[in-house]
């Protein structure tokens, strides 16, 4: 079969020069979280990572992957692609280290209509910023371009990391019993979940997000990109300072309380938790009076203001608590334990 001259990649739609590009942007922000245990640097095949885990009998790998879902439509409307990779990683760490384990390192893959190094380099500095904020190392990852599969303007992420945990220590809520507080760390806002439902709620507006919203005290467009808070730092120093106290760590992503919870329940525990503690948060009262969306769903949806809880024993909560606050947290005590079908109670 013959082939004109004119038949290349670049033809085909997938600008190899650009990758190039793309890479020698990224490498400053990439090499930017390498921790001890990185290997062979950047460029390989596959990223290589050696952990230290000294002081395990018996380590186990714990891993993640998430992507930050519609959230991405809102960073296209508004051309700001810096911190979604904040979100990605923080959607895999928080998981990670709900099992008691270190994140220790990341990979991202970005697909794309058509690959813009600038832009490119907007999205890993996110990704970097995240791994930072985690303490993990960005080893590797993929941008790809899909000419005729995505419009050449769009473009999604996803990624995984790896942590570990000494068999021993792994969180599993097992240890839960009636009469155990539940702690809840503050949220910067929606988190990366729900924004089908944001969007549908928000879909006049979309087309002015820089549009002032007192309420607020900033842009729409800012409250709903503002990144998923990562909690692996202040939650390993509670975790390394008290050890098995921690008896169980929940992630509030999609699902909201009532999903959530209840994963790090063992069976016949049952949450109360007392909405009046939850700190209010003016995103979710907006969202709920302009979609006119019942409390109840809202809470079954969305994070309201806390994005992780913990357990641990009733004795051990005002220290737990005091630790937080050195890290930097503002903790609330949102609930209890007691005996029941395995659920959530929201007591109003």
């Amino acid at each position: 079969m013959q082939h004109s001259k004119s038949d290349s990649y670049a033809n085909a739609g997938v600008d190899i020069t650009a990758g190039y590009e793309s890479v020698e942007l990224i490498k400053p922000h990439i090499k930017s979280t390498f921790r001890p245990g990185v290997l062979g640097g950047f460029g390989g095949f596959g990223g290589l990572f050696e952990p230290n885990l000294s002081g395990m009998k018996r380590p186990v790998a714990v891993s993640g992957t998430d992507g930050v879902g519609t959230k991405l439509k809102l960073a296209l409307i508004m051309d700001k692609h810096d911190t979604i990779g904040i979100d990605c990683v923080a959607m895999c760490v928080n998981d990670i280290v709900c099992a008691g384990a270190e994140p220790m390192f990341f990979l991202d893959y970005i697909a794309t209509g058509k690959n813009i190094p600038k832009r490119t380099e907007r999205i890993v500095s996110g990704v970097a910023d995240g791994c930072r904020q985690a303490g993990c190392a960005l080893i590797g990852g993929e941008t790809a371009e899909h000419p005729d599969m995505m419009p050449e303007d769009e473009y999604d992420i996803a990624g995984f990391s790896v942590g570990f945990v000494d068999y021993d220590h792994i969180i599993t809520g097992k240890s839960i019993v009636p009469g155990d507080v539940i702690i809840g760390l503050e949220s910067s806002g929606l988190h990366s979940n729900g924004f089908s439902l944001v969007r549908k709620v928000f879909a006049d507006e979309l087309s002015a997000l820089d549009t002032y919203i007192s309420e607020l005290g900033q842009t729409l467009g800012e409250e709903l990109l503002c990144p998923t808070r990562i909690y692996v730092k202040p939650l390993l120093s509670v975790i390394r300072q008290f050890g098995k106290e921690i008896k169980g760590i929940s992630n509030i992503t999609g699902g909201g309380y009532q999903e959530n919870i209840p994963r790090m329940f063992p069976d016949h525990i049952r949450a109360q938790i007392e909405i009046a503690n939850i700190p209010q948060k003016p995103i979710f009262d907006l969202l709920a009076s302009k979609g006119s969306i019942p409390m109840s769903d809202m809470y079954n949806t969305f994070n309201m203001g806390i994005g992780m809880v913990l357990t641990v024993s009733s004795d051990q909560a005002d220290s737990v608590m005091a630790a937080l606050r050195e890290c930097g947290e503002r903790p609330h005590y949102i609930g209890h334990c007691v005996h029941g079908e395995k659920g959530v109670d929201l007591q109003w």
